[in-house]
């Protein structure tokens, strides 16, 4: 059930526009593949969605967990403004339950309290402007669930010349997706298996939706694409998987697409199994380069040469990673080699950013009341 004190004409509380009536007295979200059918009062899956006034509203429009402004790498993005910072925010819940979730407490968060800050899309966009911010995330949790807050922020700051990266987890029907997206400049999508009953069983949604959202990124917007998977022991980490998957991205969206396998921590609903061995992405980034792709990363390990970025023509180092540091750029302002002349495929603007690994809280308390 919504909160008590949750009424049409609270703070942070807006209407939406994908759902319908239902027969039964019920509305039914039409955001994405999950469709809750809600009575009155009630929230759906993802918490932050509710029925109020007989329609869906969002209830953390402006509403907060937290901002912080973040490596671009951290996303990760590695192709997308190397080096700059981008300042990060997000809300609560989420429209998936996955048992391994590495942000549980905000993505699973079920009260209010975690929105903590409020923040206006048009305050947003002008502190990212003038903390030299060059593009604003929307993350933390998926920012689907909150689609217009998004929206409304991407297209302010977008008014200023400040790029939207989205990082989510692609669960979320075409005709929403289709207006989430033209919002962003660049998008992280998690592919969390290749596999349909892993979905099922550990995430609590499909495939499918979510291989039809990439194709459609890739192929139907202007937003720059890297996927990431967090490869977990003894559930996602087979070869066959890696390879199956590893295939997928390359003859659907094509081998310039990054994709990054990151390590599990035991977390949330996990805490029994081990952390993913580094071998292990060493090795599932061996086979998807086998299978053609051409930019390959690991994450969440110390592992440099799984984290630098190597030309795809020549196979000359172009840029290397330490951590969130780039010690090494060997790329021209258009990203081209500088061995080959290859075009490195990305977004590269001039020289890279020198935000390097630093993480910086940024409070709009008594900014956005």
């Amino acid at each position: 059930m919504t909160e008590e004190w949750l009424t049409l004409g609270d703070p942070g509380v807006v209407a939406t526009l994908y759902w319908r009536s239902l027969p039964d007295g019920r509305v039914q979200c039409l955001l994405c593949p999950r469709e809750c059918r809600l009575r009155e009062g009630q929230r759906g899956l993802c918490f932050v969605r509710a029925c109020l006034g007989g329609q869906v509203v969002l209830t953390t429009f402006g509403r907060s967990s937290g901002f912080c402004i973040d490596p671009i790498e951290k996303k990760p993005l590695n192709h997308f403004l190397p080096g700059t910072p981008v300042l990060s925010f997000g809300t609560a819940g989420c429209n998936l339950s996955c048992h391994f979730c590495q942000n549980w407490d905000i993505s699973r968060a079920r009260r209010s309290e975690r929105l903590h800050e409020r923040a206006e899309p048009e305050l947003l966009a002008a502190a990212a402007k003038r903390l030299g911010c060059r593009s604003l995330a929307y993350t933390y949790n998926d920012p689907v669930v909150f689609l217009e807050y998004a929206i409304a922020t991407a297209r302010a700051a977008r008014a200023l010349g400040v790029r939207s990266v989205a990082v989510t987890a692609g669960y979320i029907h075409s005709e929403p997706a289709a207006e989430f997206f033209q919002w962003m400049d660049a998008v992280n999508c998690d592919l969390k298996s290749f596999s349909d009953t892993f979905y099922r069983r550990l995430c609590g949604g499909a495939l499918q939706p979510v291989l039809e959202t990439l194709e459609y990124i890739k192929h139907h917007t202007g937003a720059w694409l890297e996927i990431t998977t967090l490869l977990i022991p003894g559930e996602n980490d087979g070869d066959a998987e890696i390879e199956a998957l590893s295939r997928w991205v390359g003859e659907h969206l094509g081998p310039e697409v990054p994709l990054h396998f990151s390590a599990f921590h035991p977390d949330y609903r996990m805490t029994h199994l081990a952390r993913t061995p580094p071998a292990t992405l060493s090795r599932a980034r061996e086979i998807a380069r086998r299978c053609g792709l051409f930019y390959v990363y690991t994450g969440n390990v110390p592992d440099v040469p799984g984290q630098s970025t190597c030309c795809h023509g020549c196979g000359g180092l172009l840029i290397r990673r330490e951590g969130y540091v780039l010690t090494h750029w060997q790329l021209s302002a258009a990203g081209e080699c500088l061995h080959c002349g290859s075009r490195c495929a990305g977004v590269f603007e001039g020289p890279p950013g020198n935000w390097g690994g630093r993480r910086q809280p940024v409070s709009f308390k008594g900014q956005g009341e």
